[in-house]
Order: C-alpha cells, then sequence, then structure tokens
C-alpha cells in the first residue's frame, strides 16, 4: 500500500489544525495490517500551551463501548459467554422486574431496555460501577427488550463490565487489560492511570446539544437515558470520572490505540500474531439485530453487536458493505471496514455538536476512501 496516496487525509487535518476547526486531533488508518496513516498535531488545552504529541491521550466518549463489545466477544470465542443465554444465567438479579428473558446480545444491541439509571440519579452514581450495575439489574425494562434499540448511553459498559465480572472474576477494568490491550500493546485504559495524567488532553465542550430534555415525553426511553443521569461534557476533565470504571464513556486513548485494538475485526482476529478472536466470531459484528429509528437518539440504526452496521440513513458517508462503526460524543469515528480490512480511527479533544460523527471526522472518512478507490 503506498502511504502517499492517503495524503488527502493529512492535508485534511493539517488544514482544519491550522484553521483552527481542530484544536488537537489524532488519525489512524491500517489496512491488512499496516498503518497507512498515523498522524497528530495540535494542542492539549484551549490555551494552546500543550501540544498534541504521539503519546497524548483523551477521553474518547462512546468509542469506549466497541471496545468493550471486542472484550465481550473475547469470552464469547472461548465459550465463557453465549449470545443467546439471558443475562440472568451469569447474573441472577438482573433477571428481576421483568429482564428475565434479556439475553447478552440485546445488552450488545441496545436492546434490553436498560438503557440509563432510574430517577433520582447523578453523575457520581456512575463511578461506583458495582453499586450502578446493581441498582440497573433491579430496576424493570424502559420498553419490551428486543423489540427495539434505545441507546445505552451510560448503562452499557455497566451492564457488560457487570456480565464479564461474573464470568471471569474480574473487573471489566482489569479485563481489558489484561486480556486485549494488553496483548496487543494498544495505549488505552478505562479511566486514567496517575502516571499518566499529565498526557491527557481536555476534552472542549460542544455548542448546546439538539436534545432539549424539558421537551420529550418524562416517560419515555429518550428523556428518561438523557437523564439517568445527566452528564455534562466537563465532567470528562474531573478527576472523579477519570479515576472511574465507566465502561460506556470513559476509555481513554487517541487514534493509534483505538486503531490497534479493532483491527482486531477488520483483520479476522489476529493482530501481528496475536490471535484474540477466530474469524468468524470477529464478523458477529455483523449480525443485524434491530433496525429502525433508535428509541433514545431518534436515528435511523442497524445494530450489529456492539457496532452500528453501514446504512445511508444513517450516515451516507459510511460506505455500504461489511462495515461496524461508531463514534464518541463530539464527532470522533471508529469505523472497521471487514470488506476492505481495514480499520480508520479518528479522535479529538474540541467537540463538535450534533448526535453522531461531524463535518470533520465526514471530511477524513470520505477523503480515506478516496484514497482507497485510487
Amino acid at each position: 500500500m503506498n502511504t502517499e496516496q492517503f495524503a488527502e487525509v493529512r492535508d485534511a487535518l493539517e488544514r482544519n489544525l491550522s484553521s483552527g476547526t481542530e484544536l488537537g486531533a489524532s488519525i489512524t488508518i491500517d489496512i491488512d495490517g499496516e498503518t497507512v496513516v498515523d498522524v497528530w498535531g495540535g494542542y492539549r488545552d484551549e490555551a494552546r500551551t500543550r501540544p498534541w504529541g504521539a503519546d497524548t491521550i483523551t477521553n474518547v466518549w462512546s468509542i469506549t463501548k466497541q471496545v468493550v463489545a471486542v472484550a465481550v466477544l473475547i469470552l464469547v470465542d472461548r465459550g465463557q459467554l453465549d449470545l443467546d443465554a439471558p443475562v440472568a444465567v451469569y447474573w441472577p438479579e438482573f433477571g428481576a422486574n421483568g429482564k428475565d428473558g434479556v439475553k447478552v446480545r440485546h445488552l450488545l444491541a441496545h436492546a434490553s431496555g436498560v438503557s440509563g439509571l432510574d430517577a433520582p440519579s447523578r453523575v457520581e452514581d456512575l463511578y461506583d460501577a458495582p453499586a450502578a450495575a446493581a441498582r440497573m439489574a433491579a430496576q424493570a425494562p424502559w420498553w419490551e427488550p428486543g423489540t427495539a434499540s434505545g441507546y445505552h448511553l451510560f448503562s452499557q459498559g455497566h451492564l457488560l463490565g457487570a456480565l464479564i465480572h461474573r464470568v471471569t472474576g474480574r473487573t471489566l477494568r482489569q479485563f481489558v487489560a489484561e486480556e486485549l490491550t494488553g496483548p496487543l500493546g494498544a495505549d488505552f485504559q478505562l479511566g486514567v492511570a496517575d502516571r499518566d495524567l499529565h498526557r491527557v488532553a481536555d476534552v472542549v465542550p460542544p455548542p448546546p446539544a439538539p436534545f432539549d430534555p424539558s421537551a420529550p415525553d418524562e416517560d419515555g426511553p429518550a428523556y428518561r437515558t438523557f437523564t439517568g443521569p445527566v452528564v455534562a461534557p466537563g465532567d470528562a476533565n474531573t478527576a472523579g470520572w477519570r479515576a472511574a470504571e465507566i465502561g460506556a464513556a470513559n476509555g481513554h486513548g487517541n487514534a493509534r490505540s483505538v486503531a490497534r485494538i479493532l483491527s482486531v475485526l477488520a483483520l479476522g482476529g489476529t493482530v501481528d500474531g496475536v490471535r484474540l478472536l477466530r474469524e468468524r466470531t470477529a464478523e458477529l459484528i455483523l449480525a443485524e439485530q434491530t433496525a429502525g429509528a433508535d428509541l433514545v437518539n431518534g436515528l435511523y440504526l442497524r445494530w450489529g453487536l456492539g457496532f452500528a452496521l453501514s446504512d445511508p440513513r444513517t450516515l451516507p458517508w459510511v460506505p455500504a458493505g461489511r462495515i461496524g462503526y461508531w463514534g464518541g460524543w463530539g464527532g470522533s469515528m471508529a469505523i472497521v471496514d471487514l470488506d476492505r480490512r481495514m480499520t480508520i480511527s479518528y479522535v479529538m479533544n474540541r467537540m463538535g455538536g450534533g448526535i453522531l460523527g461531524s463535518d470533520r471526522a465526514r471530511e477524513y472518512v470520505a477523503a480515506t476512501y478516496r484514497a482507497v478507490e485510487r
């Protein structure tokens, strides 16, 4: 692969950094196990006093969910988790209040009906992962499980983390470090170790969100999710958030580490001789679970297992094919293209508006696919 054919991607990042559209960002593209783009630049802080370096990490928000999904698939591959088994088989308390039929696959596909914490709740409730998971286990579902997706904004990581703990005896943070990021040498962690705080880029809040909590039905899944609890962008810059284990939203890494982890899926389960999955397990992310308007974020989504599936009604700049993707709040994006054995990762600290993706993400992804087609 000629890396120079991806100059348009590098040029777009440089242009956006120069114009101030980006503050700090990184982009990595891996094709067939070869890193064809690995670029970064800008600053870690709004005052522009601390440059974004090769080892800068930041909160990647919901890209964390993709990493956790890979961790779950490792247990599926080993036969320790059955996607069609009720969650309560592994975690009996979860079967309370009509959730005895919720399957493991429903958690991965945002279809369990438990997309947040019952009121009252506050962001600090997320910092105690076992306590938050126990509360979720006791709740009744907010819609009939398995019938539709309702984006598990901050709950999915706690649910899957509790499941992993019941099966392995390890916390989600431990399992990800020991079985995924460690073997791959990926600079990614849930929360941030004290020794790494000096290289974290603060996230910069976006314009006001389009969601108005006063408008929807207060009994509906959207309102209950976005207020269960309310999380402000600046929470990600606090000591409490960074010390916690929030498997849906407080992963810290950069484009290089995200691409390293997710390339496991694009490359059929093996990266640089490290086999974490069988190819047929990696392909499970493409198995459609639900399709339609998501009950929480309102987007038309086709959910596979842990990943959204490409559809022009959602993001027309993600092409058709065997592609799984998702993004982080503010516009970061990670795409796994199994047809092209390609992984695209874009991570930044200046958040944009909107629910999924951004104009910047679209620009970089479109340039990537133009380069591939050439």
